[in-house]
């Protein structure tokens, strides 16, 4: 497992975490923010996966 899965994963939950948070405070930045967290999560993830793509291909 790609050190960028996890780290996009971890991403993702703080972004989550800071999207709750600002719906419950009302603080549109922190909403934004937590969204763009998880976006950057998102893709944080998906460059991993591509990554033990390529690197199980290689190895076969």
């Amino acid at each position: 497992m790609d050190k960028d899965r996890i780290a996009g994963a971890a991403k993702q939950a703080k972004g989550a975490m800071k999207d709750a948070a600002g719906k419950t405070t009302g603080d549109r930045n922190l909403q934004a923010d937590g969204k763009m967290d998880n976006a950057e999560g998102k893709l944080q993830k998906e460059v991993g996966k591509a990554k033990d793509t390529v690197r199980d291909a290689v190895r076969r």
